[in-house]
């Protein structure tokens, strides 16, 4: 039984990363889970990624490049102003502008430099370099 199928999927993947393995398989399959991966793809973090249908709900193979030094979900999900990104970055990034925090706004998810260039605020999911 999960609880956290997000940080289920992340520990997967760094755990996969971290001991040297070319691909992982995390399941279930969700469109939060997917979108996240779309923004890890585009920032160059893994490769591609798709969708495999099994008698469980389905699983996505994804791709390991070897750029992940660490990520994870950020729990309790923060509410951030969109004032306070520096304030975020510092906290869960080891330097500013390298790595990224994974921001579900009213415009959907994405990364926190797409939040400040469009101003808006939203609530911290996870934070990935």
């Amino acid at each position: 039984m999960q609880f956290d199928p997000l940080n289920d999927a992340l520990a997967s993947i760094y755990n996969a990363e971290q001991a040297g393995f070319y691909e992982v398989t995390v399941q279930p399959v969700s469109k939060l889970l997917g979108r996240m991966l779309d923004i890890m793809q585009h920032g160059g973090y893994i490769g591609e990624y798709e969708t495999l249908e099994n008698g469980r709900g389905g699983a996505f193979k994804i791709k390991l490049v070897g750029r992940i030094n660490r990520c994870g979900v950020i729990k309790p999900r923060h509410s951030v102003k969109r004032t306070d990104y520096e304030k975020w970055e510092s906290r869960y990034l080891p330097a500013q502008n390298f790595g990224l925090l994974i921001v579900t706004t009213n415009n959907g998810v994405m990364h926190h430099n797409d939040a400040k260039e469009a101003r808006i605020g939203g609530r911290l999911l996870a934070y990935i370099y």
